[in-house]
């Protein structure tokens, strides 16, 4: 159920991923890595480099390899199997389940209880412990009790700001176990993996066929040494899963499958469909930060933070990125997927912290890329599509009949009904009059957009320039339209259309400079202007020129989008009276993501 892509066109990416993760061979601390590309229920291309172990074959898609903190989202997904059946609440202490935290000493008088949503989320405040953590994994029962009796240090009081905690996850665990009745272990083999028929995924070595079994390394001397494998115990819950990348993508596809929310019955999946939707929101913000991405991006702002067991990334281009890399002694590994399609990466390595976080990223972005795969997906309410019927027909001809049962009762109250229907009549006039073909029957100028499904922006073809329409519904059973804005965009002068041609030619161009033949008056900082252009390139990509502006008065003003794939920027130009450009600028609008919304007008949504 998520939006239709061509995964042929995916097959054209197939190249520049084993270019990837072969340049990731040779540069990563690992022998070996295999990897895949999810889509469609099924994986489209699988490959593998190196080798699974000294002298050993080449790691392939059932190749099993350790995938550490990955298996955080299944102790997640076991916490809320159990919220499902009623058996704990979120908002729960940790301590009403785990006895030996009932008397927990928090950081300070103030601070609120230490509850199973603080520890999903990572927002516990307790300290970030890799690699500590990683080295307890066999601990047994019942000296995790004393540990947890003996108390525990915070970094921060609960629930004031993310620090990723491994701790936190293993008395997840113990939540799951006190209140399952088995072991983590065991909730996770029969309520998740053996549903899913994720037969090669486990807890214990022992549990994985010789010769499926991918040995983890660490560099010493100059050589690989292989790492002993740990036993499966009470940290398990933070990071003990083996696991393919066959199994790994039949997990992301089923978290894939949770879109859109939608009427239909639940799927099989063990958890509902609804919950892994929850699993793959942001529930506490990671600080944002500037970066460059690997990703085959440029200077970006990397934006997301933690949901439940996993992690939400939102790109400027793609939106919605869903995540998580792992990291253990002798293996890395990294899932990512992108909900509005179900495309998706996996990668795993036996190399000691192996950080294969950055090919699985670019090989995603090439996927992506490749498709030209939307941000998201939305689709409309009915009411919202039937208003735009509506309005039409009122900026064809008003009837205040009609009008009353299409607004709401603020309309008249923002706006007088008679100037209302006085500045749509100007907004018509000044375009010429709209088409006579039939209302609702025109053309876009440019396709519909929205940002939620009771929201609707779309254009109208005038005789000599066009309408900007948008409307918002309330949100009563009958919904009616709250927010009407019309706006006129003449057709710009035949002066100011050439200026914007000459000028957008010129700052799109590689490098941008301003035209020789414009004249700029003494208010215009050609330099600033130029600046801006390169600026924008080097941010996000090249600009490409639109014909149609975005606003206008028809004769000396007027504005046009510069888009690139990644953002929207505004280019606003004034003439005067002899041609002079007197007021020029170049400013960012929107992010790209905005602008890559796939809009579903087929059969509404409810």
């Amino acid at each position: 159920m998520t939006i239709p892509v061509d995964l042929a066109a995916a097959a054209t990416a197939e190249t520049k991923v084993d270019e990837l993760f072969a340049t990731a061979h040779r540069e990563l601390a690992a022998p070996g890595i295999a990897y895949g590309v999810v889509g469609g229920d099924e994986i489209l291309h699988a490959g593998g480099v190196g080798e699974s172990a000294a002298g050993g074959t080449v790691p392939s898609q059932d190749s099993v390899f350790r995938i550490a903190s990955m298996t955080k989202s299944f102790t997640a997904a076991c916490v809320l199997l159990l919220r499902d059946a009623g058996t704990l609440a979120l908002d729960d202490p940790v301590g009403k389940h785990v006895p030996q935290l009932a008397g927990l000493v928090l950081p300070t008088a103030d601070s609120p209880p230490l509850t199973i949503r603080s520890l999903l989320t990572m927002s516990g405040g307790l300290p970030t412990d890799d690699p500590w953590a990683d080295r307890q994994e066999s601990m047994s029962a019942r000296d995790l009790d004393r540990l947890l009796e003996g108390g525990l240090t915070f970094a921060a009081a609960p629930d004031t700001g993310f620090e990723y905690s491994n701790l936190g996850f293993v008395i997840l665990g113990r939540v799951v176990a006190n209140l399952a009745g088995a072991p983590l272990c065991e909730v996770v083999r029969s309520r998740l993996l053996e549903p899913l028929g994720m037969s090669s995924t486990c807890f214990a070595a022992a549990d994985v066929p010789a010769a499926a079994l991918v040995t983890g390394h660490h560099r010493h001397g100059g050589a690989w040494v292989a790492e002993p494998f740990s036993g499966p115990g009470e940290f398990s819950a933070l990071g003990g899963l083996f696991s393919s990348v066959a199994d790994i993508a039949t997990w992301i596809t089923g978290f894939a499958a949770a879109f859109p929310a939608r009427d239909e019955p639940e799927d099989g999946h063990p958890l509902s469909r609804a919950s892994r939707r929850a699993m793959q929101q942001q529930h506490r913000a990671i600080d944002p930060r500037v970066a460059l991405s690997m990703a085959g991006d440029l200077v970006h702002l990397e934006n997301g933070g933690y949901g439940y067991g996993l992690v939400v990334e939102h790109h400027p281009r793609w939106g919605v990125i869903v995540s998580h890399s792992g990291g253990y002694p002798g293996f890395g590994s990294h899932m990512r997927w992108h909900p509005a399609t179900g495309l998706g990466v996996v990668a795993l390595a036996n190399g000691r912290y192996a950080r294969v976080y950055q090919p699985a990223a670019s090989a995603l972005a090439a996927v992506l890329t490749a498709v030209n795969a939307p941000s998201r997906r939305l689709r409309p309410l009915a009411a919202t599509t039937a208003a735009r019927t509506a309005v039409e027909q009122l900026l064809g001809g008003w009837d205040d009949t009609q009008a009353d049962e299409l607004f709401a009762s603020n309309v008249d109250l923002d706006l007088s009904r008679s100037d209302r229907r006085a500045a749509v009549a100007t907004a018509v006039g000044a375009l010429g009059g709209l088409p006579t073909t039939g209302a609702g029957t025109a053309p876009d100028v440019s396709g519909p957009r929205a940002d939620s499904a009771a929201h609707l922006a779309w254009t109208v073809p005038g005789a000599a320039g066009h309408l900007d329409v948008e409307v918002r519904l309330t949100p009563q059973l009958r919904p009616a339209v709250q927010t009407l804005v019309v706006t006129a965009v003449p057709d710009p002068s035949p002066a100011l259309d050439r200026a914007y041609r000459a000028l957008s030619g010129a700052l799109t161009a590689t490098p941008a400079s301003w035209p020789p033949a414009l004249r700029a008056g003494p208010g215009v900082d050609v330099a600033e202007v130029v600046r801006a252009a390169t600026a924008a390139t080097a941010l996000c990509g090249p600009l490409a020129a639109s014909g149609t502006p975005t606003r206008s008065d028809g004769t000396t003003t007027a504005a046009w989008a510069l888009t690139s794939d990644r953002a929207t920027w505004q280019l606003s130009l004034t003439l005067g009276e002899d041609g002079v450009v007197t007021r020029c600028a170049l400013a960012p609008v929107a992010s790209s993501a905005d602008h890559h919304v796939a809009l579903d007008l087929g059969p509404p949504a409810r």
